[in-house]
C-alpha cells in the first residue's frame, strides 16, 4: 500500500464536476487599472502579481489565466483582491471541500486534463464549461487537509532550500567580484596603463557577416555574438555552432588567445561581454562582435573586461538607444593595467580558482533546485493520485 492508500483506509473517494462545487466567474479590471502602490493583490494573466488601489473580491479562492499560462499559473488567495477580466477565479461552495487542497489538485492535473481538451498540443484559452466539467475527488475533509499540511511542508521546505543556495551563491560571487577588482588595480606608477589599441600590446578586428542562418552540423567552429550573453564563460576551448569550411574561407576568423566580444546589446551591462577563445583551431566571429587580438595573457584581459575599472571606462562609449553599441574605435581608447606576464599568470590562476567554484556553484544551483522540484512533484503526485474505480463515465 503507497501513502494515499493507507490514507483512505479503503474510504471510498466522490468525484464531482468543479461546476457542482465552486462558482467560477471573471474579474472586470483591465491592466490600465494597475497601480504601483496599490493596497490590493491585483490579479492578472502571469505569474506577476500586480497591484491595485480597489478590491473586487473578498474571499478564499483560486485564480487562473483565461488566456496564456494555461495548467501553468494558479494563484491560491485569501482575502481582498482585483482581478483581470480575462482570469477565472474559483470559488468552493461545497461544504466538506477544502480550497488549499483543489489548488494541490489542479497544479497536479489540470494542465493535461485542459490539453484533452484542445484541438492543438496546448491550450491557448479556457472557456467557462472547460473549467465546470473539470472531474475533481472530494474524499474526507480530514483526509484533504492531512494532504495540504504534508503539501504545504514539501512547498516551504523546498522554498527555503532554494533561499539559501541562492544566498550561498550571491555570497561567492561577492567575495569572487571583490578580489577580481582587488588583482586587477595597481597603485599608480606600480604597472603601465596602456590603451587597449596600443600598437605593442594589440588591436581590434570587427567581425563579418556570420548569421544564425549561416549555422551547420559541423565544420569549423564559429561564436556568434548573442551567443557571448546566454552560452560563453570567461573563457572556451570549443564552440557552440559551426559553419562549412566554405563560409569560413571568407569569413573574419579569430585566432587562439583573442578575445572575442560583443558589441551590440539591448542593455549597457552585456555590452562588451567577452569570452576568451583557447581552441586549438581558428573559429569565425560573426558581425555585432569583434575580437582582439594581443601579446598579453589571454584571461587576463578576459577578466579585465568584467571589472568595475573596465566598465567604468566603457560607459562613457555606449551609444545607441534601443540597441546599445560599444565601437572598436573607442574600445581601443580604454586603458589596462599591463603587469608582467608572469603577474598576469598568478592574477589568471587565482581568478580561475574562484571561476571554477562560482561556475560549479552556478551550474549546481539549478541543478538542485531541479532535483527538489521533482522530489515535491513526485509526492503530490503520489498523494493526488486518487482511484477512479467509482468514477461515472
Amino acid at each position: 500500500m503507497n501513502y494515499l492508500d493507507k490514507l483512505l483506509d479503503g474510504v471510498d473517494v466522490e468525484w464531482k464536476r468543479l461546476g457542482d462545487v465552486a462558482m467560477i466567474g471573471t474579474g472586470n479590471s483591465n491592466r490600465k487599472d494597475e497601480t504601483i502602490n496599490g493596497k490590493y493583490p491585483f490579479y492578472v494573466r502571469s505569474k506577476n502579481i500586480l497591484k491595485s488601489d480597489t478590491f473586487q473580491f473578498n474571499e478564499t479562492a483560486i485564480i487562473i489565466p483565461g488566456e496564456g499560462g494555461i495548467g501553468e499559473i494558479f494563484h491560491y488567495v485569501n482575502g481582498k483582491y482585483a482581478l483581470h477580466q480575462r482570469a477565472y477565479r474559483i470559488k468552493v461552495v461545497y461544504d466538506g471541500f477544502d480550497t488549499k487542497f483543489l489548488y494541490y489538485f489542479m497544479n497536479e492535473t489540470f494542465k493535461e486534463y485542459i490539453a484533452s481538451k484542445s484541438v492543438g498540443a496546448t491550450s491557448t484559452s479556457i472557456r467557462k464549461p472547460m473549467l465546470e466539467n473539470y472531474i475533481i475527488p472530494i474524499p474526507p475533509l480530514e483526509i484533504q487537509q492531512k494532504i495540504v499540511d504534508i503539501l504545504d511542508s514539501f512547498t516551504e521546505l523546498t522554498a527555503e532550500l532554494t533561499a539559501e543556495l541562492t544566498a550561498e551563491l550571491t555570497a561567492r560571487k561577492k567575495q569572487y567580484e571583490y578580489y577580481r577588482e582587488q588583482l586587477l588595480s595597481f597603485e599608480d606608477g606600480e604597472v603601465k596603463h596602456l590603451a587597449l589599441g596600443d600598437n605593442s600590446i594589440g588591436k581590434f578586428i570587427r567581425g563579418g557577416g556570420l548569421q544564425k542562418k549561416d549555422f551547420t552540423e559541423t565544420g569549423v567552429g564559429c561564436i556568434h555574438y548573442g551567443q557571448i550573453y546566454t552560452h560563453y564563460g570567461t573563457y572556451a576551448s570549443e564552440t557552440k555552432t559551426f559553419v562549412s569550411e566554405e563560409f569560413a574561407k571568407k569569413a573574419r576568423m579569430a585566432k587562439s588567445g583573442d578575445l572575442v566580444i560583443a558589441t551590440t546589446s539591448e542593455n549597457d551591462e552585456d555590452v562588451c561581454k567577452a569570452v576568451a577563445w583557447l581552441g586549438n583551431e581558428d573559429i569565425a566571429i560573426s558581425s555585432d562582435a569583434c575580437f582582439y587580438t594581443h601579446k598579453l595573457n589571454a584571461k587576463y584581459v578576459a577578466y579585465f573586461f568584467q571589472t568595475e575599472q573596465f566598465q567604468k571606462q566603457k560607459r562613457r562609449f555606449i551609444t545607441g538607444t534601443k540597441v546599445r553599441r560599444v565601437n572598436a574605435k573607442d574600445m581601443s581608447k580604454i586603458l589596462i593595467p599591463v603587469p608582467s606576464l608572469e603577474e598576469q599568470a598568478r592574477i589568471v590562476s587565482i581568478l580561475d580558482k574562484f571561476d571554477t567554484l562560482t561556475t560549479s556553484l552556478s551550474e549546481g544551483l539549478p541543478k538542485e533546485i531541479e532535483l527538489r522540484k521533482k522530489q515535491y512533484e513526485y509526492y503530490r503526485e503520489m498523494l493526488l493520485s486518487f482511484p477512479k474505480d467509482n468514477l461515472e463515465a
